[in-house]
């Protein structure tokens, strides 16, 4: 006699009939996965914002660029950094980052499936632009000289990575979320990932006129040559 078959665990993501090999739902609530991000990004972003205050002549609003910059360096070193490392198990992993990832894949669940954009573009956001995102925020601490290049371009890669991730799942019908969930697709597809678009923006205008005007003093300074004489 033929042995039963073993029917799929049933999932919360989409499309419906999606498989998910050896899936495992989260012993989690929602409410303490959220709580715990939050409560983690609050934490940096008060204490780069004193650490911050420490500096001579920095302003409110540069302070709360560095409070950005460091969040960033947590969610993507950290957090993000965790899916680029274990995103072949994480359907089935019940660590507490497994688990606010499959909670995340409610909205987008990509990151259940491990698509292949979604794991190289993670994985160059978590070993790239964390580490330089923490390193932006040393360089304005220390008022170098590079800074605003590193802004510029943790920004530009920021900006140019939240586009595709957007853009390649319009290419695909926005099939990995439940169209129009208040939640889901809304506040964890839409409103989370449009921080990465709206901010840096702004940030690279930001850059681009603190960059203009370094050059512009330097150009002022530099020597004018003579006009050579016949």
């Amino acid at each position: 006699m033929a042995p039963e078959a073993v029917a799929p665990t049933p999932h919360p993501y989409w499309p419906r009939d999606l498989h998910i090999e050896g899936y495992q739902p989260n012993d989690r609530v929602m409410w303490e996965i959220l709580t715990f991000l939050f409560s983690v990004s609050g934490v940096f972003l008060v204490g780069t914002w004193f650490l911050a205050g420490r500096v001579a002549g920095i302003s409110a609003v540069r302070r709360l660029i560095l409070c950005w910059f460091m969040i960033c360096g947590f969610i993507h070193g950290v957090i993000e950094g965790w899916f680029s490392l274990y995103y072949n198990i994480i359907p089935r992993d019940q660590s507490f980052l497994s688990q606010l990832w499959k909670e995340y894949g409610k909205g987008d669940s990509r990151y259940i499936i491990a698509d292949n954009f979604t794991v190289c573009m993670e994985t160059v956001t978590a070993w790239a632009w964390g580490p330089l995102s923490v390193w932006t925020v040393i360089s304005f601490l220390q008022n170098k000289p590079y800074r605003f290049v590193l802004q510029l371009i943790v920004s530009l890669g920021q900006l140019y990575g939240d586009v595709l991730y957007f853009y390649t799942e319009y290419r695909e019908g926005f099939s990995h979320s439940e169209m129009w969930h208040p939640i889901y697709f809304w506040f964890y597809f839409v409103f989370m990932n449009a921080l990465w678009i709206i901010i840096p923006f702004s940030l690279i205008v930001d850059a681009w006129v603190n960059l203009s005007q370094a050059q512009g003093t330097a150009d002022a300074a530099r020597p004018k040559s003579k006009p050579k004489r016949n």
